[in-house]
């Protein structure tokens, strides 16, 4: 059973009060066509790395185009996210991120591949840069 790979129930951002702060007070990065917005949780939670995804119904009208992102979003996560637990387990991190699809057309799942690795670097930069700064979400 390879659990590197799941995408399971712990490791899902649902709790509406953490996503009010994650878009209160989180940081956000735009690696087009995904907004990735995060924040870095004081209090340890069950999963090192919570993570969620959406897409706007401003650009998407029909709910078969918006649940094709979102689980096309899901999917590339899925597929990419080991560095970032990696990093997160190894440094004692706990995160809420949020991917937010913001293109207007369709993506194709080759190119949100490397879109979405590309973004898990530059997140994983961030909080590299965060750690050497000994900076805390509390201090702000």
């Amino acid at each position: 059973m390879n659990n590197n790979n799941s995408y399971g129930k712990l490791e899902k951002l649902k709790s509406r009060k953490i996503l009010g702060t994650v878009f209160g007070k989180g940081k956000s990065f735009l690696n087009f066509p995904v907004k990735v917005t995060y924040l870095i949780s004081e209090t340890p939670t069950d999963f090192p790395v919570k993570a969620g995804v959406g897409v706007s119904t401003r650009f998407f009208k029909k709910a078969v185009d918006r649940n094709r992102v979102k689980r096309l979003l899901r999917e590339t996560y899925r597929l990419n996210k080991s560095p970032l637990i990696q990093y997160c387990t190894e440094n004692n991190l706990h995160i809420a991120i949020f991917f937010l699809y913001v293109d207007k057309q369709l993506p194709e799942f080759e190119t949100l591949q490397t879109i979405m690795q590309a973004a898990l670097k530059r997140l994983i930069n961030q909080l590299e840069k965060r750690q050497g700064g000994k900076e805390s979400i509390g201090k702000e």
